[in-house]
């Protein structure tokens, strides 16, 4: 049985930056994961994502082969891959599309006759971008660092977008949409539509494993740190598995 968790939440709308700054900082040292409020992304935007990545799940699995994964653009089919390498399930009960920076060729997209607001609806949703903008130069200060340090680094040089959807068989096999891993980047701006399944584990190294539920909240985001962030700060701040 799963404890609910009460993150952290974060304004990214605040006047007061340092103090939000220190906010990020705890949060990131007690849970890796908070909520980000006010992030500026149009929920009515985040709604369409959601009814357009519905369309795009629900074409023929031959249509949605068209555009299989290609350099990590693309079409990740279900079972086609496992988080948790340990586990003996055949893969990951779920179905993902990658959509890496928007300039150049990389990106892959379903025809405009099968959905013709696809392809529009994703790339007005990389406005998140800006938000993430925002919330690393918060990281930054929270680091004592310049605010534009990530920015200056490269940061968002090769930003990468996935949307996905948990699939559920009626097998008698225990089922894992995405199961224990960590995130291998810096930074995860995620999103749900209400449907449970989160957890996080916050002391990885104890047995037997505590995992705890991650609600959604309307409105906001949910941020986790990964493992580059984790190892760039030297383990202050710390990724927990989900």
């Amino acid at each position: 049985m799963c404890d609910a968790l009460q993150l952290p939440i974060v304004d990214l709308s605040s006047p007061d930056r340092f103090s939000t700054a220190n906010s990020i900082r705890q949060a990131c040292i007690d849970h890796g994961f908070f909520y980000l409020v006010n992030h500026g992304v149009d929920e009515e935007l985040v709604n369409e994502v959601f009814e357009q990545s519905s369309k795009f799940f629900s074409l023929p699995i031959e249509e949605k082969m068209k555009v299989i994964i290609k350099n990590y653009n693309g079409y990740s089919p279900l079972f086609a891959g496992k988080l948790d390498t340990t586990l003996s399930t055949k893969g990951d009960s779920k179905e993902g599309f990658y959509v890496s920076q928007l300039a150049g060729d990389l990106n892959q997209w379903p025809l405009e006759e099968d959905l013709p607001s696809w392809r529009s609806t994703i790339e007005t949703y990389y406005q998140l971008l800006s938000a993430g903008t925002k919330l690393l130069s918060l990281i930054a200060l929270s680091l004592k660092l310049d605010e534009d340090f990530f920015e200056k680094v490269g940061a968002f040089n090769e930003p990468l977008a996935v949307y996905y959807i948990i699939q559920v068989d009626s097998s008698n096999e225990e089922i894992y949409g995405a199961s224990a891993h960590s995130d291998f980047g810096m930074l995860t701006l995620l999103v749900t539509n209400g449907v449970p399944g989160l957890q996080i584990c916050r002391e990885k190294s104890e047995q037997p494993q505590v995992w705890e539920d991650v609600p959604s909240k309307s409105g906001a985001f949910i941020v986790n740190i990964g493992d580059m962030m984790e190892r760039w700060t030297n383990c202050l701040f710390r990724w927990h598995s989900s």
